[in-house]
């Protein structure tokens, strides 16, 4: 079948409708781009399409309007939705404090055909499969697609864990658009783990499929699932793979993150920081699909090494794939803007491109003339090798400053080293050999942005002229410190061993810099009491 071939049963959710507001529905004409109809009480009722709303009425929702659709359809679940039996319609009530239904989002359901076709050679590989996207980006419906396919064409036993028969439709007989699979209802949502580990464990099934996987004992049954064998397919809210590594709830299905302490020659021969984000074990599903939509999605074809590469600061492995007009998929690779930080330390701006936390909040600079020094500077552009240097914190630095700099990861490639005090006493080979070329070698006196932002100052001729320069001028002993127990604190948060942790009073610059950290790594923090006993809280 053609991606176009589709079963809605649109005129058995119509008439489920009040006459005034299925009129007005029939008479816009337009029900294959119908999306939902809104009917809140003491409003006007609103019918909601692809790329755009029409009011239904001039008259407000009443509740004998409500009262209406309710006795045309099925019950309300403990999830407060219902739908219309071997449809795949789905209502959801919005209720008041005493329970009563005031307002109804009546959603219609399709059974598309061909969805699949754009990931159709990932469903036949036979492994485990995470569909991830915002509410109504077509999750469901390539589930349901993938459910019918595995069963009809590919013959195998398919098992649906239908938590709210939003797949399989309402009532004991499921929607054909599932194909030969069977259906397995789910009587209330908090018993939907249970229900997964009883399909395997009664029903034999070489596939199951789960939709919206949403709380970690659904992640902990998926993870059992997976360890037995079956294939599993899901889906789950999320924007990017990026989002659900920093979801506390849900990063088990991509391997968990852990924060680890490494040791002082570890983290030099790595260029970290000592506290860094590791994989915790391996990812439930071994291939996760990005849904922009029908016809455009971004796959992950090995999930643990897309998640190592993140951690890592670099590109994950990934591909684009587009469906084109004529039915044929196009596939691209996809160059996301990754910066050589933390992990998790970038943001998406407005347009788009990823844009570092800490970039716009450096100090101001000026050179020897007094000008503002932005990205442009007499000095040429530098490729910095750091040796037993935070590649992270060097990284800030730099785009604090915003100066030509970038970091390179071969002392061949580089245009001057920076080291650490103890380091350069060692006369390390790497260093002789830098030495003997003619690179330069700076040396720090500690592993903090502060050193970082001076040395980098003095490199491209720059004058500092700080916000606060008698907070920036303090020791670089007590801002080391400072910035240690804070990733500390950050570990133990990280790891659950802590919800939350509060840090020793510091000034307001050091407080400043705790704030960023925590930022790095998506925790919340806040300033808490009064000075000189103001301090930092970090939690979840």
């Amino acid at each position: 079948m053609a991606v176009t071939d589709t079963v809605n049963d649109i005129q058995l959710l119509l008439a489920t409708l009040p006459p005034a507001i299925r009129d007005a529905i029939q008479k816009a004409n337009d029900q294959d781009n119908l999306l939902e109809i809104v009917m809140d009480l003491g409003r006007l009722p609103e019918a909601r399409y692809r790329g755009h709303e029409l009011f239904l009425s001039d008259r407000e929702v009443t509740a004998e309007d409500i009262n209406y659709v309710i006795a045309r359809i099925g019950e309300f679940g403990e999830d407060n939705r219902a739908g219309i039996p071997r449809t795949l319609h789905r209502i959801s009530g919005i209720r008041n404090r005493r329970g009563v239904v005031i307002g109804l989002t009546c959603r219609v359901g399709r059974a598309v055909y061909g969805t699949v076709d754009i990931i159709r050679d990932l469903v036949e590989t036979g492994q485990s499969i995470l569909l991830l996207g915002k509410p109504g980006t077509g999750k469901t419906t390539l589930l349901r697609e993938t459910a019918r396919v595995l069963g009809d064409e590919l013959r195998k036993r398919v098992v649906i864990v239908d938590t709210s028969n939003e797949i399989a439709g309402d009532g004991d007989i499921p929607h054909p658009g599932i194909g030969r699979a069977r259906r397995m209802q789910v009587p209330r949502p908090s018993e939907q783990h249970n229900v997964m580990i009883e399909a395997v464990e009664n029903h034999m099934p070489e596939v199951i499929v789960i939709d919206e996987i949403g709380t970690e004992l659904e992640a902990a049954a998926a993870r059992t699932i997976a360890e037995r064998g079956v294939q599993l397919i899901g889906t789950a809210h999320g924007n990017t793979l990026d989002n659900l590594m920093i979801n506390p709830t849900l990063s088990d299905l991509v391997g968990g993150i852990q924060a680890v302490t490494l040791g002082d020659e570890e983290a030099r021969r790595r260029g970290t920081q000592k506290t860094v984000l590791e994989r915790k074990a391996p990812p439930t599903f071994s291939i996760l699909v990005e849904i922009q939509s029908w016809d455009s999605v971004t796959v992950y074809p090995d999930v643990a090494a897309a998640v190592d590469a993140i951690l890592r600061g670099e590109e994950p492995p990934c591909e684009q794939r587009i469906r084109e007009p004529d039915g044929t998929v196009r596939r691209e690779p996809v160059r996301r803007m990754l910066i050589d930080a933390p992990a998790f330390g970038f943001r998406r701006g407005r347009n788009g491109r990823e844009q570092s936390q800490m970039g716009t909040n450096g100090p101001r600079l000026r050179d020897r003339n007094g000008s503002t020094a932005g990205s442009v500077t007499t000095v040429p552009p530098q490729r910095i090798f750091p040796f037993g240097v935070s590649r992270n914190r060097l990284q800030n630095a730099i785009e604090r400053l915003r100066v030509p700099a970038v970091i390179v990861r071969d002392l061949k490639d580089a245009t001057l080293v920076m080291t650490l005090k103890n380091y350069y006493r060692q006369s390390s080979h790497q260093l002789r050999q830098a030495e003997e070329q003619g690179v330069p070698v700076y040396v720090l006196r500690n592993n903090t942005i502060t050193q970082m932002e001076r040395q980098l100052a003095q490199v491209f001729q720059l004058r500092e002229m700080f916000d606060d320069e008698a907070e920036y001028s303090r020791s670089d002993s007590v801002i080391e410190e400072a910035l240690l127990e804070t990733e500390q604190a950050i570990a133990q948060v990280i790891n659950g061993e802590r919800n939350a942790v509060e840090l020793t009073p510091r000034s307001s610059y050091i407080r400043r810099l705790q704030h960023q950290m925590a930022d790095r790594y998506n925790l919340r923090s806040e300033s808490r009491g009064d000075d000189p006993n103001r301090r930092v809280k970090i939690f979840r």
